[in-house]
């Protein structure tokens, strides 16, 4: 009975998740179109530039602390004191260490002019770091606080985006609207701690004994953000500004999607360590195995998908002066089964079972071969070669994962139907790429494509039948049961 009632709980956040992250999707199709028009390739590409060197700075203030913390409360939710003595000892030091990178920030600030404006516009994002306690809240596993409060300021910020950006000019208001909206949505979740947390004697607290290990999760946030930022960064001042606004359309879109997978792995790593932390390694294998069918049933269709309508997509979304987005996301679209192949792996294997120096090897490795590629490529191909860079990379990520849990998980039945799902997916493909084709395109067709790709695909699912079927038929016919027992 506990272990149904973990399962719907795990349910429940997937699904306040995920329907977030389907609102979020929803957003940027409203959004992303109309800044694109508004403020064209040189605002976007001065917004995604500026953006991404604040990125780093953010990443210096965090210090690996949110993903630590994450798990930490994960590991200490059952004694309440604990529990409040860990958040209260993280905050303290996330608090110093925002500090001392907005310092930083601003000695940056004072020796580079261009674009200051816009640069300060973006700072506001390096404080709301400080109020972000999201991680406290994933890690006693309250999904619906951090939802339904980012929902709420999301709506606001949209609103003001339509009303307020107008033209080109308007740039350092659009920044300031995105700015604003993530500090004060961040400020929102403070009043929901009065519920979990107890009072304790701030004089026992010892911040510092938090330090090493955030850093030791800190390295592979470097890693990672190398070829999360960088990419950008690299692509502004090898290639062009204008380069740089193209892969970040691209990279959003993928990301959007991406986002409906990984926030599994946002829900399950609290879950994972838990369990870890409890000594039970058979259910933490048991949670990989289903959640690696029940990503790659998603992560297959999502990759096909985008692929085969991305060509014409592109510029009916963003306009003909982003043509070469399209071309851009068929190179990076195969990034979205392989990102998400290593979400399972990574964030809800072996981060959360304390894998910690294997994790920081595969993400080193990929940023490593990242900022080799990204070099040539984006001389020779722009943000072409960029695409072409990112998923090389993120393969590599991947690979070195699934090495490294070789002997701690058999592989071969964890991939056991991963043929079954490329095979529906090849299929769909294909069907779908031929309506692209030869079909003109419009909303119209969009929603044909997409409602016959998503036919063929359950079709062909249902002809080959993996084993998440049956696990999904069992757990849907267990809980009706429940509920008509409750009745």
């Amino acid at each position: 009975m506990r272990e149904d009632g973990e399962d719907m709980r795990i349910l429940k956040n997937y699904l306040y998740n995920a329907v977030y992250q389907l609102f979020i999707i929803i957003v940027p199709f409203i959004t992303i179109p109309y800044i694109a028009r508004t403020i064209g390739p040189y605002g976007v590409g001065v917004n995604t530039f500026t953006n991404s060197i604040i990125q780093y700075f953010i990443l210096l203030g965090t210090l690996g602390l949110t993903m630590y913390g994450n798990r930490q409360i994960a590991y200490t939710r059952n004694d309440k004191v604990k529990m409040t003595k860990t958040f209260w000892e993280i905050e303290g030091l996330l608090c110093l260490t925002v500090t001392i990178s907005y310092l930083i920030f601003y000695v940056y600030l004072e020796l580079n002019n261009d674009f200051k404006a816009y640069y300060l516009a973006q700072s506001l994002t390096i404080i709301a770091v400080i109020f972000d306690v999201s991680w406290f809240f994933m890690g006693v596993e309250n999904f619906r606080v951090t939802v339904i409060r980012n929902a709420i300021i999301k709506i606001i910020s949209i609103s003001l985006i339509f009303l307020v950006v107008k033209n080109s000019g308007d740039l350092l208001k659009y920044i300031l609207i995105n700015s604003c909206a993530i500090l004060l949505g961040n400020m929102t979740f403070w009043p929901y701690l009065r519920n979990y947390l107890v009072k304790i004697s701030f004089k026992e607290l010892n911040i510092f004994t938090h330090l090493k290990p955030a850093l030791i999760l800190f390295i592979p946030q470097i890693a990672t953000n190398i070829y999360v930022v960088l990419n950008k960064t690299m692509l502004g001042a090898l290639s062009s500004i204008n380069a740089a606004g193209f892969f970040d359309n691209s990279d959003k879109i993928i990301k959007i999607i991406l986002a409906v997978l990984t926030s599994l792995a946002t829900v399950m790593m609290p879950r994972v360590a838990n369990t870890f932390a409890s000594g039970d390694k058979e259910k933490v294998n048991k949670y990989l195995k289903i959640s690696f069918d029940f990503t790659m049933l998603m992560a297959v269709p999502l990759m096909f998908g985008l692929s085969a309508i991305a060509i014409r997509f592109a510029p009916w979304f963003l306009g003909n002066d982003f043509m070469v987005v399209g071309k851009v996301m068929e190179l990076e679209a195969p990034v979205i089964l392989v990102i998400a192949t290593a979400s399972v792996v990574g964030n809800q294997y072996l981060l959360p079972t304390n894998h910690n120096k294997q994790y920081t090897l595969s993400v080193t490795l990929g940023a490593v071969i990242n900022l080799v590629l990204n070099v040539p490529l984006i001389l020779y191909f722009g943000a072409l070669g960029t695409a072409v860079a990112t998923v090389i990379s993120e393969l590599c990520v991947t690979l070195a994962q699934l090495f490294f849990i070789r002997k701690l998980v058999k592989l071969r039945i964890l991939f056991l139907d991963f043929w079954k799902y490329i095979l529906s997916g090849l299929v769909m493909y294909l069907c779908v790429k031929l309506l692209n084709i030869f079909l003109s395109f419009n909303i119209l067709t969009l929603l044909v494509e997409v409602a016959s790709g998503i036919i063929i695909y359950v079709l062909m699912i249902f002809i080959m039948h993996p084993n998440i079927l049956d696990f999904i038929d069992s757990f849907l016919n267990d809980n009706q049961l429940k509920f008509w027992r409750k009745k």
